[in-house]
């Protein structure tokens, strides 16, 4: 790989920092009308997060693990987050970041397939993307990946080796480009 091709990685490895982006997060959902009644941790990067979000707000706290790519293992999950948000049922979904917007947009079609309500569901991220195809409710920064092209390391993805950390920053080349 040449260097001109590879991502430029920006780590956000400071554990204060991330701390205060959470704690925003949370305020900010703390001070809305609208109050979870669950937290739902997105795997991989929105589990430590939200782990934190269900900590600071007293909330329980779901976790579905989509980026495992088991064929129908987040779909099984979701289809029952559906049925208790047709319920009455209150849940903020946290990952780390809005970028495409992929992953939101996966998860409320699968949602929006079993019946859910979306009233009873927002979706709070640690940076979000303006040029994503999707919206999300709440964010810490805001990014424009028309213009910003780092390639965001949490501070959970940061202990993995540097080749695997380029390896994901390349399999998605539309986020660097």
């Amino acid at each position: 790989m040449s260097e001109a091709s590879e991502p430029q990685l920006h780590y956000l490895e400071y554990y204060e920092d991330f701390l205060a982006k959470v704690r925003q997060l949370s305020r900010q959902v703390q001070q809305g009308a609208w109050q979870p009644e669950f937290v739902i941790g997105l795997g991989r990067g929105g589990l430590v997060p939200a782990v934190y979000i269900s900590h600071q707000l007293s909330l329980p706290m779901l976790s579905i693990d989509h980026s495992s790519k088991i064929p129908g293992f987040a779909d099984e999950l979701l289809a029952k987050v559906a049925a208790m948000s047709a319920e009455g049922t209150r849940m903020l979904f946290v990952d780390d970041i809005n970028d495409t917007g992929g992953t939101i947009d996966y998860i409320r079609s699968q949602l929006s397939q079993g019946g859910c309500d979306h009233g009873n569901l927002r979706f709070a991220v640690v940076i979000n993307n303006k040029s994503s195809k999707v919206e999300v409710d709440v964010w810490a920064d805001m990014i424009d990946r028309a213009d910003d092209k780092r390639w965001f390391v949490f501070p959970w993805e940061s202990v993995g080796s540097r080749d695997s950390i380029v390896d994901e920053a390349l399999s998605v080349p539309e986020r660097l480009a």
